[in-house]
């Protein structure tokens, strides 16, 4: 059996786990609502940094080394963004994507991922 002081402190624990996880999920929802709403007409503007790389089929390019470049068409939104901003904070790096992702706002960044994860 579970002493009382033992069971008050078991108690105690559930209920800081219980407001900090509820703390938690607040906080990332009110983050969620401040995440801009991706506009796929207003990335038209802003998509001539890609397409010259991801819009060509088969395109490879050659800096720093010779790869494959991947089609974004299609991929999720999430995805997208989250690529971006991985590139932008230094977290992905690649010299051509750290230096067009830094230059995105986030409300770029949600437009051109609304933008391909539209297109098929």
């Amino acid at each position: 059996m579970l002493s009382t002081l033992t069971f008050r402190g078991l108690t105690t624990r559930l209920v800081s786990l219980l407001v900090v996880g509820t703390s938690a999920a607040l906080s990332a929802s009110a983050f969620a609502a401040d995440a801009p709403a991706g506009n796929a007409d207003a990335a038209k503007a802003k998509i001539s940094m890609c397409i010259g790389c991801h819009g060509i089929p088969g395109y490879k390019a050659s800096f720093p080394e010779v790869y494959p470049v991947p089609m974004i068409a299609g991929q999720s939104e999430k995805y997208i963004q989250a690529a971006l901003k991985s590139y932008a904070s230094g977290a992905r790096t690649h010299p051509t994507m750290d230096s067009v992702a830094t230059s995105l706002s986030d409300q770029d960044i949600a437009d051109l991922a609304a933008y391909y994860s539209s297109l098929k």
